[in-house]
């Protein structure tokens, strides 16, 4: 007679259980507030089609959109598409709408709080590169000033109304996104 290990089965069952779950996750259903009107920091995001916000790709094209909280990315050529999950500023007065473009990129930004933030916070200070620093590992800075799509140490930020007006990403995802974007990529705040 075989003898069916404990840990296996119990493998198995929590993979048929779970398997539902995985597949509704794979796909990618259009963002429902909950009954309550509370949005939850979920990642099912809506495809977005770049001919929606642009005239053409240009060098690459973003789109933030501060409502599902995701940020659209497209290469040049159209053949990579990827989709981040983002923190999104507190309010609509702080949430800057429109077209811009990446001007300038910097690996280990450092960071100065604007008069407006400081007025808000007086505790606010000027932070070097590292760990505490608030635009994380790497920022895009936009034509627009004191706006930027940055990093953040503080992933409890991600998928959340906490940014000053900047797009933040995980740390991970501003890497990857810094090395796809090049300088003068077209952006829509949506």
């Amino acid at each position: 007679m075989t003898r069916f290990p404990r840990r296996h089965f119990l493998a198995a069952t929590g993979a048929a259980l779970f398997t539902p779950a995985i597949l509704r996750a794979a796909e990618t259903p259009e963002i429902r507030p909950e009954a309550d009107g509370v949005r939850r920091n979920t990642s099912s995001f809506r495809r977005q089609d770049w001919r929606e916000h642009f005239d053409s790709l240009g060098k690459a094209a973003i789109v933030a959109d501060t409502t599902s909280r995701a940020l659209h990315f497209w290469s040049g050529d159209g053949a990579d598409y990827r989709i981040y999950p983002t923190s999104v500023p507190m309010t609509d007065e702080l949430t800057k709408r429109g077209y811009t473009e990446v001007v300038r990129k910097k690996v280990g930004p450092d960071w100065t709080p604007t008069p407006s933030m400081i007025e808000r916070n007086p505790e606010l200070k000027y932070m070097p590169p590292g760990p505490d620093n608030p635009l994380g590992t790497h920022a895009m800075y936009l034509s627009w000033p004191a706006y930027l799509i940055h990093g953040t140490h503080d992933t409890r930020k991600i998928g959340r109304r906490s940014s000053d007006g900047c797009i933040g990403l995980y740390n991970f995802a501003i890497e990857e996104l810094f090395a796809l974007t090049p300088i003068g990529a077209q952006v829509r705040f949506i």
